[in-house]
C-alpha cells in the first residue's frame, strides 16, 4: 500500500467517523415553524435557552418556552 493510498484511506475513515457523530435535528416552534439543526441542541439551564447551529452555519439561541418539540432525523 502506497503512502498516498494510506493517507486517503485514513482521511476517509476520519470523515466517516465525524459524520457518524452528528445527529441532525428538527426543532418545531410553538407557532409551527421548523428549524433544522446540524446536531442536537444543547440546553443551558442558567439562561433557559437552547443553543444550536443551523444548517447554514448560523449559531442560534431560542428560549425553551418557544419550543414545542425537538426530533432527531
Amino acid at each position: 500500500m502506497t503512502q498516498r493510498t494510506l493517507a486517503t484511506f485514513m482521511l476517509a475513515l476520519g470523515l466517516a467517523t465525524l459524520a457518524g457523530c452528528a445527529s441532525p435535528s428538527v426543532i418545531t416552534l410553538n407557532d409551527g415553524r421548523e428549524i433544522q439543526a446540524v446536531d442536537a441542541p444543547k440546553y443551558d439551564k442558567e439562561s433557559g435557552f437552547y443553543e444550536f447551529e443551523q444548517l447554514d452555519g448560523k449559531h442560534t439561541r431560542i428560549n425553551k418556552d418557544q419550543i414545542r418539540t425537538v426530533k432527531e432525523l
